[in-house]
């Protein structure tokens, strides 16, 4: 069944009594028992709650899992994930990723014993290079933010296995409507679900799906206990705007194709970074392993003046963080979504004072383009 229709079918199955076709709202902290040791499977909502069960089940049917998991945000489900390690062991990590994944990584988790190594994972030997013998995992965005670049998931699922390494990705930007990381060899994949699974920046959410069951098991126990789950609400908002997800994407899509191509003809552009584009390093690759490109766009101006004046400008498109919703949103990356990173970084990767990120939505794509001749050319 193709992943468009499965994603509109989340949810159908969970109230067989009333038949209602959208999943209920369980708003409930716990469960009354029907007998001494007994449980109708709900004892507790931290533990386990039907509204966002329903959501579990349904994201991991997207991605091809044994299980899906959802937590208060995308940044709480990496925080679990990581549970999974101990002091003394090593990660190797997408060098251009989030920010807030590097403060995560660096200022949080390396304070009780986990290091990281930061390469440029589209470079096969540089990541074999970074193994160690306290190696335990490779953590990769499968198009990272905000360079896109994509990472070839088969030959790191090859290497991690060799190595006896878990290969998680970071499936935000694609989602599995366009990329399914298991199935080219991920052990787990993780997503802020804020961003193109609820879709309508309307709610805070993260998810993760893990291929093995065993696995699974260590990823509930760890959701279970720390307890940064996503709210029956919440879950709700996130299945609701993954119905449609097939839809946004095709017409996100189709927007950013458009678009990069226009940015690049600009007289005040010096470089567009979009896969879809046939000059992008990785777009021959990205054709033969994911079903689109996605719809984040970053490109860099002529000069630092006009970055403020885009900024301020333009009309559609919101000066705002996050990404992925149906509302086209613009940010500055060097100083907002990437400050975390060292500025030595940034400045080798290429996030400087002139590059900007841009997450196409589904307005009309000849009003984007209008709203962007006119911030540029005032």
């Amino acid at each position: 069944m193709n992943i468009a229709t499965q994603a509109v079918q989340i949810g159908l199955e969970w109230d067989i009594r009333t038949g209602a076709v959208t999943v209920p709202i369980y708003q409930t902290a716990t469960y009354r028992h029907p007998g001494l040791g007994q449980s109708t499977g709900y004892d507790y909502s931290r533990s386990g709650n039907p509204t966002r069960q329903a959501l579990e089940d349904g994201i991991a049917r997207l991605d091809g899992a044994a299980r899906g998991f959802a937590y208060s945000s995308g940044m709480a489900a990496i925080a679990n994930l990581l549970l999974l390690f101990k002091s003394g062991d090593h990660l190797i990590v997408t060098e251009d990723l989030y920010g807030g994944t590097c403060r995560l990584f660096d200022k949080i988790f390396g304070q009780y014993g986990l290091s990281f190594s930061y390469v440029d994972t589209t470079n096969t030997q540089a990541v074999c290079s970074a193994i160690r013998p306290s190696t335990k995992a490779v953590f990769v965005e499968t198009l990272t933010n905000p360079l896109l670049k994509f990472a070839d998931l088969s030959v790191f699922s090859t290497i991690c296995k060799e190595n006896n390494l878990l290969l998680i990705a970071d499936n935000t930007f694609l989602t599995p409507y366009l990329l399914r990381p298991l199935d080219l060899g991920a052990d787990i994949a993780v997503y802020s679900a804020t961003k193109y699974l609820a879709g309508h920046n309307d709610t805070v959410a993260g998810v993760v799906t893990v291929k093995d069951p065993q696995l699974a098991e260590k990823v509930y126990f760890h959701q279970n206990s720390v307890g940064a789950v996503l709210g029956p609400q919440d879950s709700w908002l996130t299945i609701r705007g993954i119905k449609t997800l097939g839809i946004r994407m095709d017409r996100q899509q189709l927007n950013a194709g458009r678009i990069a191509e226009w940015l690049a003809a600009h007289p005040r552009t010096t470089k567009v970074y979009y896969p879809g584009l046939k000059d992008h390093p990785n777009h021959a690759l990205m054709s033969q392993e994911s079903r689109g490109f996605g719809a984040m766009i970053a490109f860099e101006v002529d000069n630092y003046a006009l970055v403020e004046q885009i900024l301020l400008e333009t009309k559609l498109i919101s000066f705002a963080e996050s990404l992925g919703g149906v509302e086209s949103l613009i940010t500055f990356p060097e100083v907002q979504t990437h400050a975390d990173i060292p500025p030595e970084l940034r400045a080798r990767l290429g996030i400087n004072n002139v590059l900007l990120r841009l997450s196409v939505g589904i307005e009309d794509c000849d009003d984007l383009i209008e709203d962007l001749r006119q911030a540029l050319e005032r």
